[in-house]
């Protein structure tokens, strides 16, 4: 195996066999700006320190921000939220949409109606290849009733009844 390593196509098309969540991350900025993205890219990392962890792409137009940011907060979809997922995924400037009205107790935005919202502060940051890995300690964890969103075969998905 060694010397030998998967393409990017290759990669791609094994991942999109693992089934994931779906979340928006937010922060916001030096000047107060709301900044986001969707990951599909999250999980939990310890209970003991509260931890969890997020990758963002450095292609990301939020990365520097992301990358000197102290907190942050984690929104996980629902199967309703696919137009949210899809804006906060694109370059579009304006994600927000003129101003959400959901926020963390921190002042945080998050998405309104979100399965779960956790805040957090950054507990550590590991560069790795063409990502950011933002390890975050949560504060605050709120969760609601109902099923996710998920991301398969390069798609949203609803869960499938039990």
């Amino acid at each position: 195996m060694h010397g030998v390593t998967a393409t990017p196509s290759e990669l791609r098309a094994a991942l999109a066999c693992f089934p994931s969540g779906v979340t928006v991350v937010t922060t916001r900025d030096d000047r107060d700006r709301p900044r986001g993205f969707t990951a599909s890219s999250f999980c939990s990392v310890s209970l003991d320190p509260p931890l969890v962890l997020v990758c963002l792409a450095r292609t990301a137009d939020s990365f520097p921000v992301f990358l000197h940011c102290g907190h942050f907060a984690v929104s996980v979809l629902r199967p309703w939220h696919e137009e949210v997922a899809r804006r906060f995924a694109s370059k579009s400037a304006d994600k927000f949409g003129g101003g959400w009205a959901a926020h963390t107790l921190g002042g945080l935005p998050v998405v309104p109606d979100a399965l779960c919202t956790l805040e957090c502060a950054v507990y550590d940051r590991h560069e790795a290849g063409d990502h950011l890995i933002l390890i975050g300690e949560v504060g605050i964890a709120a969760a609601g009733d109902g099923e996710p969103m998920v991301y398969y075969g390069r798609a949203f998905h609803r869960l499938a009844p039990a």
